[in-house]
């Protein structure tokens, strides 16, 4: 087996490259521009940009991989909303190019997708409830889907997860866990809204996942996540809670007071059961993974 990962660079990313290194499982790590993981060796790393086809075309004949992971995506949901043509260029061509390239040597191709493609009237989604994305970001995940569901070629997996946390190097954007962790610390005043609903993800139970559906040679869709569907208030009070912070700086809002360009879908959460029974995912609580921050 050898894999080549997109976004290795990215939180998601590293966790993967980290763990298949432990697997002692070929890999080749790819993101844009240098290499920002110290844990992952230079001679396992290349830069490529998924929005080149020459590049693609390049690694993926030279390395040959037997599994793609990708997991390279624009995934600032407001920053997407305002440059939906780059939202789509990245989310949806790369995707397409990087698709075709790994048909070409016949390669498992996994993709990495979102809880944000459903509406969030319910929550507790399945792999087989239909999509409903509000936004340019969401939309952006679904035809990203579609260009691996509606192919012939079913040699792919889809899998979809909920805001994934955990520490990282060099990281170009934090996570709401790390975040509240650092700025309850602080005494910060955070406003934090209360009417979205979510299941936090550890990201290295996300990359275990991701490595188990290649190792498997799974196909389809699969739901990953954290096991418990809170809202965001929730998760930064658990959190200071868990550190015995003080929670006085914490203000409670709703998301009418952001003014966010892009709309949230307000429930989501998954039910995990296929994950559960096909890959063994059994994954930790929150307050399991915050000693290990």
């Amino acid at each position: 087996m050898k894999i080549l990962v997109t976004g290795s660079n990215g939180l998601l990313g590293q966790k993967i490259v980290k763990q298949l290194s432990k697997k002692n499982i070929d890999f080749l790590a790819t993101s844009k521009g240098v290499n920002r993981n110290i844990d992952c060796e230079e001679a396992n790393y290349v830069a490529m940009d998924i929005c080149s086809e020459d590049d693609i075309e390049k690694f993926f004949h030279s390395y040959l991989p037997t599994h793609i992971i990708h997991t390279a995506a624009m995934t600032n949901v407001d920053a997407c909303e305002l440059n939906p043509e780059e939202c789509k260029e990245v989310n949806v061509a790369a995707t397409q190019k990087l698709f075709e390239a790994a048909k070409k040597i016949g390669a498992h191709f996994q993709l990495l997708s979102t809880d944000f493609i459903f509406d969030g009237k319910k929550g507790n989604y399945k792999e087989i409830d239909e999509p409903n994305p509000l936004s340019v970001y969401a939309r952006s995940k679904v035809d990203a889907e579609n260009i691996l569901l509606d192919d012939d070629y079913q040699n792919h997996s889809i899998v979809r997860t909920i805001i994934v946390y955990g520490i990282g190097n060099n990281l170009s954007r934090t996570n709401i866990v790390c975040w509240a962790k650092d700025a309850l610390g602080k005494g910060q005043e955070m406003n934090i809204i209360d009417d979205q609903f979510r299941a936090p993800t550890w990201a290295d139970d996300l990359a275990w996942a991701c490595i188990r559906i290649c190792e498997l040679n799974k196909r389809g869709i699969f739901h990953i996540s954290g096991p418990e569907t809170m809202s965001i208030f929730e998760i930064v009070e658990r959190v200071a809670t868990h550190y015995n912070l003080s929670t006085a700086s914490l203000i409670r809002t709703d998301s009418s007071t952001l003014n966010q360009p892009a709309v949230r879908p307000p429930k989501t959460g998954f039910d995990l059961t296929k994950a559960r029974k096909e890959l063994g995912y059994n994954p930790k609580t929150l307050e399991e993974t915050l000693d290990l921050l």
